[in-house]
């Protein structure tokens, strides 16, 4: 099932050769986890998602609300079979009509959903290797930091680490700079100094970030800021990992000739569990 701008439906009556996302990615879209009936992180993802819409200049519907959302979501959950927790995904798109420039920038919405095996959090030990996507960039400019459809850069840098063998890709934005890996925010752990890549540097605004920024400024004699990484500060790192709302925290094993370790990441994991069976 679907939920097609409120309302359930097995199919939509979207024409893709005048849908606006398809055409020309003109589209905005918010994953969430669902634990227990219940959106994990639900104000910070409804905020995000309504600063970017505004970002973009699309009419927010009026019925609209943090409520209406968490609602239409979980309607759509219910028609699912049972499962630990869920992926649901909302995409708003503008309303047919124009080229590049829209003739009306009211938006319609749909909300997907599917099941996860997990419902809480856990750290994944096995191999994880990456390495640095070069053959494109990500632009220092605040569109980078929305989940907009545009995100051809992240698609062609999938591509190359399945052909390569690597588990994940860093991106980089036109500073030579690291900023994200392909699918979350990147941490860094030198020392006891955690540090994380600046929003002003083109990276994803993360939800899942956000969490951590605040886990880890809890965690006694660990520094934390924001703040521009290099490609040699990687070789640098004691520790690697990514983050995002549905895989939690992912540690890096091995970038290049360099192994980590997941220490950080694991302290971190236990709190975000408390975080989220207690809240």
């Amino acid at each position: 099932m679907i939920n097609y701008n409120g309302t359930l439906v097995a199919e939509t009556s979207i024409a893709l050769h005048q849908n606006r996302a398809f055409l020309y990615g003109d589209s905005i879209f918010e994953t969430l986890r669902v634990l227990d009936k219940k959106i994990l992180f639900l104000e910070d993802h409804y905020f995000r998602l309504m600063a970017s819409l505004r970002i973009v200049r699309m009419e927010i519907p009026m019925e609209f609300t943090m409520e209406y959302m968490e609602e239409q979501v979980i309607l759509l959950i219910n028609t699912l079979e049972p499962a630990a927790a869920y992926r649901p995904r909302i995409s708003f798109f503008r309303k047919p009509g124009g080229k590049y420039l829209p003739t009306d920038n009211n938006c319609e919405f749909i909300i997907t959903a599917e099941p996860l095996d997990n419902a809480l959090y856990s750290i994944n030990e096995a191999v994880y290797e990456v390495e640095l996507f070069k053959d494109y960039y990500v632009t220092k400019q605040l569109l980078s930091t929305l989940k907009s459809t545009n995100k051809m850069v992240h698609i062609t840098g999938s591509i190359f680490a399945d052909e390569n063998g690597y588990n994940n890709c860093l991106l980089i934005n036109d500073d030579k700079n690291v900023i994200e890996a392909l699918q979350g925010n990147l941490f860094m752990v030198t020392g006891n100094k955690l540090v994380t890549p600046p929003l002003a540097d083109g990276c994803l605004n993360g939800v899942m970030r956000k969490q951590v920024l605040e886990l880890a400024k809890k965690i006694e004699g660990l520094e934390v800021t924001e703040a521009s990484i290099s490609p040699f500060d990687l070789q640098k790192a004691d520790e690697l990992f990514i983050t995002n709302v549905i895989i939690g925290i992912q540690p890096i094993t091995k970038y290049r000739k360099k192994e980590f370790v997941n220490t950080v990441a694991t302290d971190l994991v236990k709190r975000l569990n408390a975080k989220v069976r207690f809240s």
